[in-house]
């Protein structure tokens, strides 16, 4: 009896808080592709965020996405942005499950295959 009430003592004296995973993107990517995504361990307290940054001068228009952990306190901000000669308005959406902010646009799905199998291509004639 001994040996099955120590494990179960132990589980139940485990920290109740779980880290939470999001996506990260190893780089912003420019529209229509998604970044190359990969999980990461958030710090306590943080959320995932998906953030959409619209750069544009005159009619030349540009689409960034970034996804990363964030403070709560980032989360659902709007603004407006002067770099690299754009004005950019971004965008932040948070969620706080795990990876839910890994949903790409169907646009940008089709693209991110299409770029691995041609990497994958590549890499098969080397």
């Amino acid at each position: 009896m001994s040996q099955l009430l120590c494990p179960l003592l132990f589980l139940c004296l485990l920290p109740s808080v779980v880290a939470l995973f999001c996506f990260t993107c190893v780089f912003p990517t420019i529209s229509p592709l998604d970044c190359i995504k990969f999980p990461q361990k958030c710090p306590p307290g943080q959320l995932c965020l998906s953030s959409k940054a619209v750069g544009k001068r005159g009619e030349f228009s540009v689409t960034l996405y970034e996804k990363s952990c964030v403070l709560s306190a980032l989360c659902g901000l709007t603004g407006e942005k002067y770099a690299m000669g754009l004005n950019f308005t971004f965008t932040n959406e948070c969620c706080s499950t795990h990876l839910c902010n890994g949903a790409a646009a169907p646009s940008a799905l089709y693209w991110t295959g299409f770029a691995l199998s041609l990497l994958a291509f590549t890499l098969s004639l080397c």
